[in-house]
């Protein structure tokens, strides 16, 4: 629980518009049972975000001002599709990109695994801005019926499980 509430200071520390001196992603995932959904919400700083995109696309990507936002939507999507995925209960689930959005210095991003099981076991892989920091650490909370879990994995590290009671 210790950890829990440090993680979650840090997260609040940093995420809060502060220039950071730390590399951080925080990845939220919920189990709605009522849709019998994943929902999914991945926070980044901007400037990390844009970076990484800039340099993994070799395109100028504004995520404040977008000119096109379907093309930065898929461009996004494209980035971390290739650095984020889950096995639940063992078998690699598809996800559904939904949007994102800005919130002061940071994006939210917005997924969901549609029509799934309640989550026993929950494998995350996650290489979130690991392209260009190599002190990035990424942040992953899971709950499910009101059961949460947290742990975090650094660069180069990306595998996180949960299990579920």
């Amino acid at each position: 629980m210790l950890l829990f509430k440090n993680i979650v200071l840090i997260s609040i520390f940093l995420l809060t518009g502060r220039p950071h001196p730390f590399y951080l992603s925080v990845t939220d995932i919920k189990y709605n049972d009522k849709n019998k959904s994943l929902e999914i919400a991945c926070k980044m700083f901007t400037s990390d975000l844009e970076d990484a995109l800039k340099r993994t696309t070799k395109k100028s990507v504004d995520l404040i001002h977008p000119k096109d936002k379907k093309e930065v939507e898929k461009i996004l999507f494209d980035y971390i599709s290739k650095r984020l995925s889950i096995h639940l209960n063992g078998k690699p689930k598809v996800i559904k990109f939904i949007g994102f959005e800005k919130e002061e210095d940071v994006i939210w991003t917005y997924m969901e695994i549609e029509k799934c099981e309640k989550p026993k076991q929950l494998n995350v892989a996650t290489s979130l801005l690991y392209d260009f920091l190599k002190e990035q650490i990424n942040l992953v909370s899971l709950e499910v019926a009101g059961d949460k879990q947290s742990s975090k994995v650094g660069n180069p590290d990306k595998e996180i499980k949960f299990t579920v009671n």
